[in-house]
Parts: structure tokens; sequence; C-alpha cells
């Protein structure tokens, strides 16, 4: 995993990297301090650049090597595009053209590079924000899932230290910024791990083991339920979807406690290994990305890892469903009807709807038994969300506005973009059951299955103040971000702890 080191300096030139990066705004080429000390360091830079054209615009990536005490070194000179116009996309192309230059460095085995830290006055956030954005950015570039390749020249190069060059007045400011980067990008790292893990290799139990380590070693208290437990509970819903798997569902509670006076969060995220769909099955294509159902699971357990590190004035609660969705003779079946933890009913028309069913045994369980002050929810839940926003950015549901502000701000600032889709009233109309209080699946006639799932989701959190993030487009595979690879993104890991770590600020 990439290392990060704080170097106080002037340029990054004299820090000692085998790779020395230039970050150049879009026709600005060659006119910051330290660009300029590169130059005349080694003549001809800006010649090289005018015969590339290069202009500085965003994806601009140009290496140029050189020998010093008989090692290949490098120049890398590095696009920014235009900065100043937005701070939010801004800081995004930052993210991107540091994506791109770790990615350059893994492909010529580089084992350190150097840069300035980013000037603050160009970005919104103070540099503080910025260089946790560039640990976070750099260490989520550096992950590759390759434990299963035994082609050692397939393996990708992971030994690389990012050396960040500030003033020597913000070494200290900037040194408790990478903790935090630090913290975030392990927890991140972690969750893409867990999803792209076959799922002959996590199932419920052995998930809700990861959850018990990170529990362990951050001094979390942990909780979890077993399937004979859950059933004694009455939780219908898991146990209802987990019946077709021969392998036992799990309900994982985890608890960071801050203080007594503290409020209180619950993150709440969905935990299927497998997803065949039951009963309803999955035609085989849409079954092969299926290990990634249990994203949200992954994102809150990732998120009280770095947690328990960063230590927020706020206490959380984590919870998460476990189950395999799997088809066999005692496999729940469309029609049945299943009872959940807070006593509501549900028809099950679609067994591939499952999701929403272990999320209302969850929630119902945590709103009563903690009386968190706010809960939000992390799921790929619908298909439907894929098709509305793409991969880029999460749904967003909700009928309480300032905790739903809360959640946008905290997307903005940590890369896990939302978008906010409508929960009236109206569309509830679409889950009413003729033979129990609500049905797992929207009526054709009102379509908008993103919507109608969180309406069925709705029956479970009272009057709780609660956000629920649909992340079903962008959990895997999303494509022109540098700092991710194909498979798992992680997505809401970073929205998580920025939340926490932020609430009650603003």
């Amino acid at each position: 995993m990439l290392k990060t080191n704080v170097i106080a300096g002037t340029s990054s030139f004299d820090a000692g990297a085998q790779a020395t990066v230039i970050l150049l705004e879009q026709g600005q080429a060659i006119e910051s301090v330290d660009a300029q000390n590169i130059d005349q360091s080694l003549k001809g830079i800006k010649l090289l650049l005018a015969q590339d054209k290069f202009e500085g615009k965003v994806g601009q990536l140009a290496a140029f090597p050189f020998v010093k005490d008989e090692q290949v070194n490098y120049i890398m000179v590095a696009g920014l595009g235009k900065v100043g116009k937005d701070g939010n996309r801004d800081i995004e192309k930052y993210r991107r053209t540091l994506g791109s230059i770790i990615k350059l460095c893994q492909k010529h085995k580089i084992a350190s590079v150097a840069l300035l830290a980013p000037n603050s006055s160009q970005y919104p956030g103070d540099l503080a924000y910025l260089i946790q954005q560039t640990v976070i950015t750099a260490r989520m570039a550096s992950y590759a899932f390759d434990a299963y390749r035994t082609d050692v020249d397939r393996k990708v190069f992971k030994n690389i230290e990012l050396r960040l060059v500030v003033a020597q007045e913000s070494l200290e400011q900037a040194q408790k910024a990478v903790v935090y980067g630090v913290a975030v990008s392990d927890g991140v790292n972690a969750a893409r791990h867990w999803i792209d893990l076959p799922p002959s290799a996590l199932w419920p139990e052995s998930f809700a083991n990861e959850a018990r380590e990170i529990a362990k070693s951050g001094g979390l208290k942990i909780t979890v339920f077993d399937e004979k437990q859950a059933e004694e509970m009455g939780m219908g819903g898991l146990v209802g979807v987990s019946r077709g798997s021969d392998r036992d569902c799990q309900l994982v509670v985890m608890e960071y406690h801050y203080s007594d006076d503290a409020q209180t969060l619950a993150f709440v995220g969905k935990g299927i290994t497998f997803d065949s769909g039951g009963l309803s099955l999955k035609p085989p294509s849409s079954m092969e990305t299926m290990k990634e159902d249990m994203s949200g699971a992954a994102a809150v357990f990732a998120s009280m890892q770095a947690l328990a590190t960063l230590k927020p004035e706020v206490n959380v609660i984590c919870i998460a469903p476990l189950s395999e969705n799997l088809p066999s003779g005692k496999a729940t079946k469309p029609g049945d009807i299943l009872k959940f933890y807070n006593g509501k009913t549900a028809e099950v028309l679609n067994t591939d709807a499952e999701g929403r069913l272990v999320l209302a045994d969850a929630l119902s369980y945590v709103i009563k038994q903690y009386k968190p002050d706010a809960v939000i929810d992390l799921a790929t839940l619908t298909g439907a969300c894929a098709y509305a926003l793409g991969p880029f950015y999460s749904a967003l549901l909700s009928q309480h506005e300032s905790f739903s502000d809360s959640v946008k701000q905290a997307g903005s600032r940590s890369g896990d973009h939302v978008w906010a889709l409508p929960l009236d009233d109206d569309y509830s109309q679409a889950i009413k059951s003729d033979v129990a209080d609500i049905k797992n699946i929207g009526n054709r006639k009102i379509l908008a299955g993103t919507i109608t799932a969180a309406h069925f989701l709705k029956n479970f959190v009272g009057d709780t103040p609660w956000v629920h993030l649909d992340i079903a487009g962008t959990a895997f595979d999303v494509p022109g971000r540098s700092y991710y690879r194909n498979g798992a993104t992680g997505a809401g890991v970073r929205l998580l702890v920025d939340l926490a770590m932020n609430w009650g600020k603003s």
C-alpha cells in the first residue's frame, strides 16, 4: 500500500524522490516557483512541453526520464485544467490528475514520487483538507485486487512512497491531515477488498468475523446475532431472505461511543454477500457481479474502522444485516408474507427485491433499541437507480431537509457525490398490498423503482430523521475515475466519515 510522508521545504525537486511532479493549470505552464526551479535544474523541460503541445488541460500527463546517481528518475508534468471556476469540480479534477500520476508510477515501478501540497488559495477548503484529499486519492489509486493473479508480471506495483512538500510552518498541520487521509483511505480500500472478494471467500459469517476484527483493533463494542437469534427477535425479513441458503444470516451491530451527552448517528448497510435473485432468479449476465450486493455493509464497516482512529465527537451505531439470497426448496416464494421486527407485514412478489426486506429489520431494530438522532442507510438497492443517475451519483431520498443537506455537503466535500430524488407521498400507493401492509415491489403504472423502494423502507423509520442512499450505480465498475479500477469503488465510506467528523459543526 502507498506510504505518505510530509517534508518541509519549498521545492518538490529537493525531496529526493525518484519522480518529481509539476502540476500546471491550463494556460499557466511553468509559472509556479517549483516548476521554475525544476526547469533550471533540468534544462529543456519547457521546450519538450512545447513540442508536445502541453497546455495544462485535464488529462494531459507527460513523463520525462533522466539519469541521476545511476538510476532512472522522472519529471512528471500533469495538467489540472482551469482552476477557480467551480470549487468541487476543481477538486475532482485534481483527484483525477493525481490518480493518473499514481497509475503512471505503478506502470514504471517508480518507488517514490514528490509534489508540492496544493495551493489552498485555488481550491475550496484549507491546507489540511487539501492534504487529506491528496492522501485519500493517492492511496485509493494505488489499490488493486490482484491476490488471485498467479502471473507475477500482472501484479500491480504498490510499494510507492508519496512525499508531500509543505512549508515549515505548516508541517504539523499537514502531518495531522495525513493521519486523517490514511484512516479514510484504509477504510475505502478495505471496503473495496471485501467487495472484490469472490462469493466463495466472503459469506455472512466470515463477513461478520471481519467486523469482529475491526471492533477488536479499534476498541469498539460489537454484537453479532445469528439466524436463530434473529428469528427469535422477530426479524422475518432477514430470516426470510436467508432461507434459501445453507449459510446462516448474521446481524452485526458495532458501536463507537464518544460520550453520554453526544448525539447518536446510525449507519445501516445492506449486506447480501451474493444475490442470485432467489426464486425470482436473475439472468446469468445480471448475476456476474452480484458479489457486490454487500457494498452497503462494506461501507458502514469500513467507516467504523476509520472512525475508531479519528474519534469524532458523536456516537455512531453501525448495523448490517448479512445474508445470501439463493434459490432452494426452503427459499421464500413469491406470494409469501413476511413479518418484520416492528410488527409490519409485507407481501413478497419478487424475491429479487430482497435488500429492502433485510434493511427493514435492521432499520426498525436500530431505531427502537438505540433511538438515534439520525439514521442513514446505504444499499445497492435498485437497478433503476443506475438507469436514472448512472455511475457518478448515488441517489439520496429523504423527507428530512436539514439532515439531507448535511449528507449532501459531506458528499460534496468527500467526493462521494449524491443527487436527491423525490420521496413524495404520492409514490407510496405503489407499494400497497391487498393481503399485507405493503408489498416489496411497486406497480407498473407508477414505475420509479428507486423511489418506491425508498418508500418501502420509510415504513420502518418512524419520525427519526432518515436518509436513504442507493449506491447501485456507484459501488462497482465506475468508468472515467483514474483513482478507481474495474471492480469495487468503496462508495459511501468517504461520505460517512466526513458526515460523522463534521456532525454538529454546521
